[in-house]
């Protein structure tokens, strides 16, 4: 038997099992894909598992450009912008379009909470000292 085809957990296993780490979960794929489709409308196992491949292979291609973007930059973080100007570079402006938008959204949101939470912090440290003050005397 070759190890390729070792069923105890040989060569395999170990493969299926680093492949599945790339992948998103196929449960959140079908999930996306339902979201798609009329209500009563089907998905087979191996169309979710097809549309699973595909879309870690597409975040994989476009997160590569990304990155290479960054090392040329010399830079360690990969952001939003990166990825709109990767998916741009690479001929999918079509898409990368409307993200902007939501890109800039999440911006806002992201803002207001840390906004909110710096505030939510200064009060805290400004009561803890108000109450240090009082029970010192």
């Amino acid at each position: 038997m070759a190890e390729s085809d070792d069923e105890s957990g040989g060569q395999a296993s170990g493969s299926r099992e680093l492949l599945q780490e790339r992948l998103l979960p196929i449960a959140n794929v079908g999930r996306i894909m339902k979201k798609a489709l009329p209500a009563k409308a089907k998905i087979s196992k191996e169309s979710k598992e097809t549309m699973q491949e595909c879309v870690s292979e597409f975040i994989s291609f476009i997160t590569g450009e990304a990155s290479e973007k960054c090392q040329k930059e010399k830079r360690k973080t990969i952001n939003g912008d990166d990825l709109l100007w990767a998916m741009t570079t690479l001929g999918f402006e079509e898409y990368a379009e409307p993200l902007k938008g939501y890109l800039h959204r999440y911006r806002e949101i992201e803002g207001d909470k840390n906004f909110s939470m710096s505030m939510i912090g200064k009060e805290q440290q400004g009561s803890s000292s108000a109450d240090n003050r009082f029970f010192r005397g």
